[in-house]
């Protein structure tokens, strides 16, 4: 049997773990064999130095082999999947599944919660009354054969270690290392059973990866990864420097997701949901326009069908903050900034988020962008309102606002959100 302590020292200086070492260390760590500040020495040693590219296939391997993986291919549509790196303002997957869904695709959604300054796909939703994210493998099953989507948590059983090493991560300063980014993602993807995934890796000042260069290098090795267990993979490189869209928090970003579903998206919303819906429907061997399910409510229809589906009412009413303040512009001119990462602080601040996986999170606080980066605005105007139902919290969000807002005597050269492709 291998020795921890001694796989601990051989990788701090350097050396390649072999199959069958990673193997034993991923098993006896979900078993609890291998102790927390073990695991926690090895990940340090990881964040510095790096997996070849044998020791992360075995890795992420090991992670899927923890659990079990679902099985949809009794489907008869074609399966693919989307996932993003995190964002502020990113509720593309509500808008992105039912309308891939509509150009005749199955997307099976897993996703996950906010935590920080980005939000969570699950968080939104389950603002609608009634809507559940927990569902059995089954349920998982029937409500993609019902409605040809759903969003939902992913299982207990999929990459139990996953789940471990990711709290662990989390509390040691070793979530940003590239390899264990990107076998936490692909193991649970791959699991997942999907035919095709389609990466979005976020860039820029609200993102995880803030230059273009590790962007790169992330979207390489997931994609890379997803081809060799035979997952159709490509990635989309889009820029995250200004909130995506005008709402940020979960109510108010369902209710953006619907207004978009309608045909009255922010034109920066809807130019990244295409883009990926286009990759996806590529991927995925169909011929159907995104665009043509989008402008005739056709999308919209099957939205409604899958939050039924999975118990919620989509004509309820959503949760609605009880007090507003509101951030003006300082002088006369064009916004030429707005700061993403700033705004995501913000609204987790007025409640949106969460600073650990086990906290609480308000449905109805978040914020309004009332002006985005190329609107001209005067002395006074409301740039930013804030929602929260606790107004103790206004204080410390509009301290996470101090520079965000940037104003010129010139308008912003416009700049494509979707810088480039990869796979």
């Amino acid at each position: 049997m291998p020795d921890a302590v001694d796989l601990i020292r051989s990788k701090r200086d350097g050396g390649q773990l072999s199959a069958a070492d990673i193997r034993w260390l991923i098993a006896a760590y979900t078993t609890g064999t291998i102790a927390d500040e073990q695991m926690a020495a090895l990940l340090m040693a990881i964040y510095f130095r790096g997996l070849a590219a044998d020791e992360l296939m075995a890795w992420t391997d090991a992670m899927i082999s923890s659990g079990e993986r679902l099985e949809l291919g009794g489907l008869a549509a074609p399966t693919v999947d989307k996932h993003s790196t995190g964002g502020v303002g990113d509720k593309v997957s509500l808008i992105l599944a039912p309308l891939v869904a509509r150009c005749g695709a199955a997307v099976p959604q897993l996703s996950g919660r906010g935590l920080g300054h980005t939000g969570g796909t699950l968080d939104k939703l389950e603002s609608i009354p009634g809507w559940r994210a927990s569902l059995s493998n089954a349920e998982i099953g029937a409500v993609l054969a019902a409605t040809g989507c759903v969003i939902c948590a992913a299982g207990d059983g999929l990459a139990p270690a996953d789940r471990r090493l990711y709290a662990l991560r989390d509390v040691t300063g070793t979530v940003e290392s590239i390899p264990l980014i990107a076998s936490s993602i692909m193991s649970k993807k791959i699991a997942e059973g999907t035919g095709s995934l389609v990466l979005d890796v976020k860039v820029g000042r609200g993102a995880f990866m803030q230059d273009l260069a590790s962007a790169r290098q992330l979207a390489q090795t997931m994609v890379d990864l997803g081809n060799a267990y035979g997952v159709r993979t490509s990635a989309l490189l889009t820029r995250m420097d200004a909130p995506l869209g005008r709402a940020v928090g979960n109510a108010v970003e369902v209710e953006e997701s619907v207004e978009t579903l309608r045909g009255h998206g922010p034109a920066d919303l809807v130019e990244v949901t295409l883009a990926l819906a286009a990759e996806m429907v590529r991927l995925a061997g169909l011929s159907a326009d995104p665009a043509d399910a989008l402008a005739d409510g056709s999308a919209l229809e099957r939205y409604c069908e899958m939050i039924k589906a999975q118990g919620g009412d989509p004509e309820a009413p959503l949760p609605s903050a009880r007090h507003t303040e509101f951030v003006t512009a300082q002088s006369q001119g064009w916004l030429q900034r707005l700061d993403a990462r700033a705004v995501g602080v913000a609204a987790w601040r007025l409640g949106a988020g969460r600073a650990r996986k086990e906290d609480a999170v308000s449905a109805s606080a978040g914020i309004i962008c009332l002006a985005k980066p190329g609107d001209e605005v005067a002395p006074g105007q409301p740039v930013l309102e804030l929602r929260t139902d606790d107004p103790g919290k206004f204080d410390r969000a509009r301290e996470a606002l101090a520079g965000a807002v940037g104003i010129g005597p010139d308008a912003p050269e416009p700049a494509g959100l979707v810088l480039e492709r990869i796979g």
